[in-house]
């Protein structure tokens, strides 16, 4: 391959979007890298892919940081910025083969709020260990710690994944099942069907930025106060709304359009038939990518 910034650009923003969960961030991580790579000599760079992560993955790092500390102020719950699931694949493509973790799974919305609760030192040893496939040595040397140390991290990240990953996940037939049938439930307003559909310990998370009417600024559990809220926030849908199901993230979505633009996004995580999870974005800064 002839080497250059541009022939790894959709590599770098591979890792950006799982290392952030934010696709505006992690553009400007690129353009950052970008900017860096244009200042240094040419000559100094030994191995371009592995400097350019090198440069990527830090700067996601700082920016986790910084993340963490405006999200504080952040009204109401936060989730990741989704994007559709073309790009996912676009992103894929640049993916190492020795990769533990499907790449699908590792853009979904699920798997990238599971990241969220990671520390951002422990976040980019586990995605470039498990979905990237570099060995500890590699890793110690991007991020400028010791082997023995990005192995204590990846454990600990590993370990807190798996508790908390579901343990017998849908099939994607049976995803795509649960969201039509919900669809049509909550249009209808059929709410002995809509409540039959979910797990009785069912939750909620609306990730408004306090910029959409209705958004939950808590989150919403149990199967039947999730009903009535799913029922009573249909009329602030605006006029004209049409419901389309679209892959975001890798896995089928409801998205609902206004003209060319997105007005929300809900996605479901559902376990032996149910829905457990029901995650709504509908802060439209967080829209521009679907």
């Amino acid at each position: 391959m002839n080497e250059s910034f541009e022939s790894y650009r959709s590599y770098l923003f591979a890792i950006a979007y799982r290392m952030l969960g934010s696709a505006m961030d992690a553009e400007d991580m690129v353009q950052e890298t970008w900017v860096r790579y244009q200042a240094t000599t040419p000559e100094t760079i030994r191995a371009l892919k592995a400097w350019l992560t090198t440069v990527i993955t830090r700067l996601c790092i700082d920016q986790l940081q910084l993340a963490h500390r405006k999200r504080e102020q952040y009204i109401g719950p936060w989730l990741p910025e989704p994007i559709l699931t073309p790009e996912a694949e676009a992103m894929a493509e640049a993916g190492n083969p020795e990769r533990r973790v499907d790449l699908q799974e590792s853009v979904s919305l699920a798997f990238l709020v599971l990241l969220e609760q990671l520390q951002p030192f422990e976040r980019a040893v586990f995605l470039l260990r498990e979905v990237f496939g570099y060995e500890f040595a590699e890793i110690a040397s991007m991020l400028g710690k010791t082997e023995a140390a990005c192995r204590r991290s990846f454990s600990r990240a590993k370990l807190h994944l798996q508790q908390h990953r579901p343990r017998f996940p849908a099939s994607p037939d049976t995803h795509q099942r649960l969201l039509t049938g919900f669809f049509q439930a909550a249009q209808g307003g059929d709410m002995t069907t809509l409540t039959g559909m979910l797990a009785e310990e069912v939750t909620l998370w609306a990730d408004g930025g306090g910029k959409a009417r209705g958004a939950a600024t808590r989150p919403v559990v149990g199967r039947d106060a999730v009903t009535r809220f799913i029922l009573g926030t249909r009329r602030f849908w605006p006029e004209g709304a049409r419901v389309e199901i679209e892959e975001v993230n890798g896995q089928a979505a409801l998205v609902v359009h206004v003209g060319d633009h997105a007005f929300s996004v809900l996605t479901i995580e559902a376990e032996q038939g149910r829905i457990q999870t029901i995650r709504i974005l509908a802060n439209p800064e967080k829209l521009t990518h679907v």
